[in-house]
């Protein structure tokens, strides 16, 4: 564990784009350095490898060290890297993001460390035992191999550990590498070790306020439905009427120009926390309508639904997704300077989803820029699933863009 002494928080970052890796990791950590400036070796240093170099994110881990001296090292692999307002998509290259914290205790963790196959709330009391966490946890970080590592089952433990520590503000954030598309094709490294399962973290402790972003890049449309009858993933009826029947409602009440958008799919967001008086974009996480049950008038959706609960249908474009970013965006603005963002945005996002290159990184850059115009040192990747709270707690989303927003202390609240 890494336990930083006195003094102030200071991000850097570093992308570089080369087709030698070892280049590419030297570029690297130059920009690093210059935008760390001096002083003391950084407490944490996340690495995110495009899959061009993936078979040496070994060499690459050598470098930072030797260039470096982290405390702890992290490094994932990725289909594409993120670097400052730069999304470097089909390009081999090398991010990083380097932070000094005082008074900040990092712990380093793997999958390894955690209880498999426990209640949720068992889980929840292992883990924080495992992880040393107590009521002074900032942030957990959390980056997974998608072929190996059962979210589903471990991020409801991890979220209801934060709530038993009556650490609610405490995020967990992350993604899933992305580099192959088949189990054992990804890279995972903390400090010297390289694993192609598993997941890689690290808790952060102490004097750091770690505000998060995460956008669905979804808006809604009908009304707010309560579920009247479900059974596993299939919803039979919303406030008293056939699904089928209250989403036709909802679509023939759309503008003509939304209804074009419904190409793209039909989504419900399921409300997290049902005791807010009202409910906006930040509470529903977002799940696709998978299928349609039309003797039943039925709708199959990605989750798991009860009686009870709220939902609303939405829609996902590039215009809806941009739309969504910059309001999000538009709230952190109202908050103190941003020191660092670390960046997962789904690999479906980039020039897959907008038409134009650098859409989320250059968005972010430059909405937590400061007066004078300096962006915040920003570093991440296209992640094969991002991880971000919703309400209280994390879950696993899909065309999503989740970033941890790095603050000094004492602007957010406990």
């Amino acid at each position: 564990m890494s336990q930083a002494g006195p003094g102030t928080l200071k991000v850097g970052a570093g992308l570089a784009e080369h087709a030698d890796a070892v280049t590419a990791a030297e570029r690297a950590c130059d920009a690093v350095l210059a935008s760390l400036g001096d002083g003391p070796d950084p407490d944490l240093v996340i690495l995110f490898v495009s899959f061009q170099h993936a078979d040496l994110m070994g060499a690459i881990g050598d470098v930072a060290h030797r260039r470096l001296s982290p405390g702890v090292m992290l490094a994932v692999s990725a289909e594409a890297v993120v670097g400052g307002s730069i999304e470097l998509e089909g390009a081999p290259g090398v991010s990083m993001l380097a932070l000094r914290m005082p008074g900040v205790a990092v712990r380093p963790f793997t999958s390894e460390d955690l209880p498999a196959g426990e209640g949720e709330e068992a889980a929840a009391e292992k883990i924080a035992t495992a992880l040393n966490v107590g009521g002074d946890l900032r942030a957990v970080l959390l980056f997974a191999d998608p072929f190996s590592v059962p979210l589903v089952r471990l991020l409801p433990a991890m979220s209801r550990m934060c709530r038993l520590l009556g650490v609610r503000r405490a995020p967990i954030i992350g993604g899933m590498a992305s580099a192959g598309s088949a189990p054992g094709s990804n890279g995972l490294v903390i400090n010297k070790r390289l694993s192609r399962t598993g997941a890689i973290g690290v808790t952060l402790r102490g004097d750091i306020a770690v505000d998060t972003l995460v956008s669905q890049g979804c808006k809604p449309f009908g009304p707010p439905l309560v579920v009247t009858g479900a059974r596993h993933n299939v919803v039979f009826s919303l406030s008293g009427q056939p699904a089928l029947q209250a989403l036709h409602e909802a679509i023939e009440a759309l503008a003509p120009e939304d209804r074009r958008l419904l190409e793209r799919g039909v989504f419900l967001g399921r409300v997290v926390n049902e005791y807010k008086d009202r409910f906006g974009r930040g509470d529903y996480l977002i799940r696709n309508v998978v299928g349609v049950d039309q003797s039943r008038s039925a709708l199959a959706v990605a989750d798991m639904l009860r009686v009870g609960q709220t939902v609303r249908f939405h829609l996902r474009d590039a215009v809806t997704a941009d739309e969504d970013l910059r309001l999000l965006l538009a709230a952190q603005r109202l908050r103190d300077p941003a020191l660092g963002v670390l960046l997962c945005t789904c690999n479906g996002r980039g020039t897959r989803l907008f038409e134009g290159k650098h859409h989320d990184a250059s968005l972010i850059c430059d909405a937590l820029a400061e007066e004078s115009g300096v962006r915040p040192p920003l570093a991440g990747f296209f992640a094969a699933g991002e991880i971000g709270p919703i309400g209280d707690e994390a879950f696993i989303h899909g065309q999503t863009a989740s970033a941890a927003i790095f603050r000094s202390r004492g602007i957010a609240e406990d």
